[in-house]
Parts: C-alpha cells; structure tokens; sequence
C-alpha cells in the first residue's frame, strides 16, 4: 500500500548563500577556529542552519568563553589584562572585563598602521553631488591626532564630555574617535534637530567642547544654523570651547576655534588606556516620558559588541566598502564609524535620502563601489512605489548585502530587493536599539532569507519572546526579552546615580531580564519577525522621539489645549503619524493654526517628525493619575478592539476612546 505525498506547507526560502560563500564567510572561518580553540560544537558543513543554532546555543550558555573567544579571535589589544570575562551576569550590573584597559579610537585606526593600506580611502565622503571624496587611513590618523593634542591642551581629560552639533561628514567621525582617543565621552545630534530638541540632550551631559557647523545642505538647499549655534553656545554654560567647521564657508564666530586650523599639522595621535567600563559615548532614547534618556555605553562594551556584529555577522573586512543611510543623530551612525574596527572603508553620506530622485542612495552605493548597503525600510517601500529600478539602471555588482533596519521590513520588500536589485543578494533585515548601538538579530552570511523574516538571533544575545508571565513562546508573538547581559548593554544612564531609572527602563517588567519593548515571534526554524514597537515611541525613517518632544513644542500654541501624537505601523511598511489635538474653547484648526503646528515641529524638533495628518478631537483620554494614553489609542488605531486595547477601569474618560476606535473603524482599522 502506498501512501500518496503530503503536500509541504513549510516556507522556502526567497535566498539562501552558496556553498563557496559559506565556506569564504568570516563567520565560518570563526566558528571552526573556536571549535578548535574554545571548545565550541564542530561546525556542520551539511546543514547551515542547525550548524549555526548549535553555535548560537554555546555562545549564549558559554557566555565568558564565547566573548573571550571573539576578543582572541580580533586579536584586541589589552594594555592591562583582564581578570576574568564577566564578574557579575546579573542585570543590570554585569561587569565585563574587570581590570582590563584599552581604547577604542586606537583599534579602529589600526589599519593606519599598515603601510600597504595607509593611502587607502578610511572614508568617503559623499553629499548631494554624489561624488565621493576620499580621506586616506594616514589622513585620518593624522587629523584625529591633531584634534586628539587640541582637546588636550584645551585641559579635556577622561571623562569630560565633548558634543557635536555636526552631520555625517567627515570631521564629524574626526572629533568622535579623536574624543575616545583621549578618553573623554561623545555625543552628537543631528542639524536638522532644532536648539530646544539638543539642549534637553546636552545640557544634561554638561559638554566642555562643542563641534558644530555653520549649516548643512539637505534636498538642494541651504540651511544656515548660525542661529541655532549662538543658542546652544548661550544655554551650555559648561563649554569651555567651540569648533567651527565652515561646512558652507563662513568664517569661524568670534571666540570659537577654526576646524582648518586645528587639523593643519597632523600628528600621531596618542591613545588612553581606559577600563574596559568608561564611558565611550551618550546616546539618546526618544525621551518618551520626559527628557530623553542620556545612555552611557562604555568602550570595552562597544569595541567587542561591533566588532562581533561587523566582522561575523555583516562579514565585513579590509576589502569592503559599509555604506549606512544614517544621521549623526541616530545610533547607526555610531554604528557604521565602527566599520573602521574591521578595516572597511566607510562611506559617509550628507543628504537627503531621496536627491534630486528617489534613486540617489542606490546612486551612492554605485560610485563608491559599496560591498554592504544598508538603509530603512521606509527607503526601499519608497523605492517600490516610485518604480524605481537599481538592478537595471546602475552598477551594483559590488553589492553583496543590502540591509535595512529602523522598522520591519515588510514581505513586499523583501520581494522587490530581489526583483530589482539582484536575485543573488543577500537582503539582511536587522533589528536592535540605540540602548545597546547593535542588533539583537538580523545578519547571517551563512543562513536562508525567509521573506518577512530576519535570519537569525546574534551570536552571544540570548533573544527570546516572553507572554506576559514570564514564559519562553515559540512561533507566538511575545515581549522581545534578552536573558543574558550583552557588554554592549548601558553601563549607566547619566544623571541617575542610583540607577533607578536605568532599571524601570528595562527590568521593571521583568525583573533579571531585559525587556526591549518590541513584540517579536521567534520561529522553530530559528528566524525572527519583528512585529513593531510594543510602547509608544514614535520611530519615523528609523530617527526616534518621544511624544513628549512634541507635546511641549505644539502646546506651547495659545490655540492647542492638549495634543496626542501617534505612529503606526502599517501593513504595507508604510507608518502613519497623526497628530490629534484638542483646541482651547473658540480656536479653530484653520489653515493659518495648521501651518503654524507643523512649523513649529519642523523648526524646533525636526522635519522627520511633521505629522502626517493633524485631526482635531474632542479630547485626550488619561490614566486615572493623569498621564496621556498611547499605547492604547495606538492599539486602536490599528483595528485592536477597545475591550483588549485598554482597561476600561484605568481611563479618567472612556468615551474619548470610543472616538478614536470609532476613527479606525472609519478608515478600515489601520489608521490612514
């Protein structure tokens, strides 16, 4: 008796790597010497994915000889030794390293130290001409040693901090490791984020030097922020200096210090050798609830983190060229400088991502001869709906990688990159948080693409899905958790000297384990879909903020007695952002009140966040403590019912809810 084929339901995969790319992968490479060396599982040449799970599981239950592992296998330079990997595994609190001493600026100008690489292009800068131009790893290490001897003699020491007010070109990556070199702590945001926006960040840090521009060139215009500067200058007391680089051409103010000058007579630079724990950088969170969180991640965290994340995971070496679509004021940047650890020459890109068309980044990737191309979701959508055609209309053949991140790539997505870039290509969606600067999953040059999946969890990141008790879920939605510490999670948030607000941050919910806030299912095949932001930040072209940046610009209008602001996340990948706004007794949204909103968020916060639609409401429901409901309204807005969006007994008002469920039924549950 036979028995006829069952039908087979699994998915297949939209890619998977050859044979010969497998084998050439750094990541395999990695993986057979750590078996040899460190005891890891033999990796199975048969089977990729169950070679690579097998290598996963021993990095997360061998967390100490795992990172040991990656630190031999970078060969990363100790000036003291460390005592033992990790001291303590608790969260928050883990101390990796103990007794260690290094720096990072010193590992990533290493390259400079080869005399076959020193006139190979470090960077390429490219702005809205699209004509790249290079600094050399010898121009680099002389310019950041230069800036380094400046910061010195201007009595910066270890610990002090030091801002930029600059975009992505190159002084900016300049003054970032010429401030690691000496040991002090960076920090930057982007020029297109108005003075109230920077100052909630940098008064809260107390910066000493402030690297900044006289403007910025973004879709062929001019954007003088001289204005802005004079601000900043007067509301940072703690400055003891100013560096003017004259991006468009202007003479330095009077008292600030002259870029052109500092980096005229270029020296090696000297390197601090700093505990594996000091302070590296701040980044920022959206700021949510209040002020954003100013994140402190430490340089020994950092280094071994992206080093991990770029080596093994982007398979990236001396031979690639890593072009990111970021700005100074997003963690990728941080990101895509950190391609210098592993050799790559990094493309900068100053500009708007769709100049003079929406083409222009693939423009980018082509004249720079990018090996690893990533950029957001959003881009490729956009990309999509405006018919365009990289395959076709330019050299990508250099192209071995396309990532995206800043939200999930949708399956559209995935299939349009390997319709009309290349159906060889690897398409790397990846997944992280400016809270740890890295990945919890995405890129595995060894592993299938499943359309609407990224590939895997990170080496060394224990990532599970949680229900709301607490219990590891598979193929369900669940809380993305990490379970084990990561040495690129925050050492601490700055200004919270008990670390309260670190711990409610993240291990409130949770306690032990790191809660992220993004609901994700972890499949049985080993993949990761990410299903959107479980709070309510709002995340618009992968640049977050909080609604509180928002409320306090809007309601600053004698017309706006209170706002709601909301992103959603849609279906198709697009992300709809409504602002509601509840108006003071005889005000009417007209016209004139309507400019005067978006105005006012594109100048003081940043024209990433203008609202897509401005609605007037009757008002905005609160907790019974008086908060505004997001999540919930957000729920609503995406066609969740009103029974499961929210406790009916937690609202001051349920009626103004039934508005907002009454809103998306309007529009067929998804918002727009």
């Amino acid at each position: 008796m036979t028995t006829a084929a069952q039908p087979d339901h699994r998915p297949h995969p939209l890619w998977q790597p050859g044979t010969d790319r497998i084998a050439r992968s750094r990541l395999t490479a990695f993986h057979a010497w750590a078996a040899e060396r460190h005891g890891a599982p033999a990796p199975g040449p048969d089977d990729p994915t169950a070679s690579y799970a097998a290598l996963h599981r021993w990095s997360v239950e061998d967390l100490e000889t795992f990172w040991r592992a990656v630190a031999e296998w970078f060969e990363v330079r100790f000036a003291t030794p460390y005592e033992r990997v990790l001291a303590d595994a608790a969260m928050p609190g883990a101390r990796w390293f103990p007794g260690a001493t290094l720096n990072y600026a010193e590992h990533a100008l290493r390259a400079a130290e080869d005399p076959a690489r020193a006139d190979e292009p470090a960077l390429l800068y490219v702005d809205e001409i699209h004509e790249p131009r290079p600094v050399s790893w010898a121009e680099l290490r002389g310019q950041v040693g230069a800036v380094a001897a400046e910061l010195r003699r201007l009595g910066v020491r270890p610990g002090d901090r030091v801002s930029g007010y600059v975009p992505n070109i190159p002084q900016a990556t300049v003054a970032l490791l010429a401030t690691a070199a000496v040991g002090a702590v960076w920090t930057s945001c982007a020029p297109d984020f108005g003075a109230r926006s920077v100052l909630d960040r940098f008064q809260q840090v107390e910066p000493v030097v402030l690297f900044t521009i006289d403007g910025y060139r973004y879709g062929g215009k001019t954007h003088d922020r001289t204005a802005t500067v004079s601000e900043l200058r007067a509301e940072l007391p703690s400055l003891r200096a100013v560096v003017h680089i004259p991006l468009l051409g202007t003479p330095a103010p009077e008292s600030a210090l002259a870029w052109d000058d500092i980096v005229r007579d270029a020296i090696d630079p000297v390197f601090e050798q700093l505990p594996f724990d000091h302070p590296l950088w701040v980044l920022y969170s959206s700021g949510t609830t209040g002020l954003p969180k100013a994140i402190v991640q430490s340089q020994g965290g950092i280094l071994l983190e992206h080093l991990k994340q770029l080596g093994l995971h982007c398979d990236l070496g001396p031979d690639d060229r890593f072009f990111w679509y970021t700005s100074t004021g997003w963690m990728m940047w941080n990101f895509l400088v950190s391609g210098l650890l592993v050799g790559a020459t990094v493309v900068l890109y100053d500009g708007s991502p769709g100049h003079p068309d929406t083409a222009a980044q693939w423009r980018v990737a082509e004249r720079t001869g990018t090996t690893l191309y990533g950029t957001s979701a959003a881009y490729v959508m956009a990309c999509r709906k405006a018919d365009v055609h990289p395959g076709r209309d330019f050299d990508l053949s250099r192209v071995k990688c396309v990532a995206t991140t800043g939200s999930p790539l949708p399956p559209d997505g995935f299939r349009w990159i390997h319709d009309e870039v290349a159906e060889d290509m690897w398409i790397a969606s990846v997944s992280g948080g400016t809270d740890v600067c890295s990945c919890f999953a995405g890129a595995v040059p060894t592993l299938p693409v499943y359309i609407g999946e990224l590939q895997a969890p990170g080496l060394g990141t224990d990532l599970q899905a949680w229900d709301p008790q607490g219990h590891l879920v598979i193929d369900e939605v669940g809380e993305l958790i990490v379970a084990q510490p990561m040495p690129s999670m925050p050492v601490r948030f700055w200004n919270d000297p008990d670390g309260s607000r670190y711990r409610d941050s993240y291990f409130e919910m949770f306690p032990g384990a790191w809660r992220h806030g993004d609901w994700i299912t972890l499949t049985s095949r080993g993949t990761v879909v990410i299903h959107g932001r479980s709070d309510s930040t709002l995340n618009r072209q992968g640049v977050r903020m909080g609604s509180a940046d928002i409320y306090e610009a809007v309601e600053r209008l004698p017309e706006i007695r209170e706002s709601l602001v909301i992103g959603v996340e849609q279906p198709d990948g697009g992300y709809w952002m409504p602002l509601f706004v509840h108006l003071a007794p005889g005000a009417t949204l007209d016209e004139d009140l309507l400019t005067r909103i978006k105005t006012t968020i594109r100048t003081q916060l940043s024209p990433r966040h203008v609202p897509d639609e401005v609605i007037e409401v009757p008002g905005v429901p609160h907790t019974l403590t008086g908060k505004r409901i997001e999540v919930p309204v957000k729920r609503l807005l995406q066609g969740t019912s009103l029974d499961k969006a929210v406790n009916p007994g937690s609202v001051d008002n349920v009626e103004l809810l039934r508005y907002y469920e009454r809103l998306a039924r309007e529009r067929g549950g998804t918002g727009a």
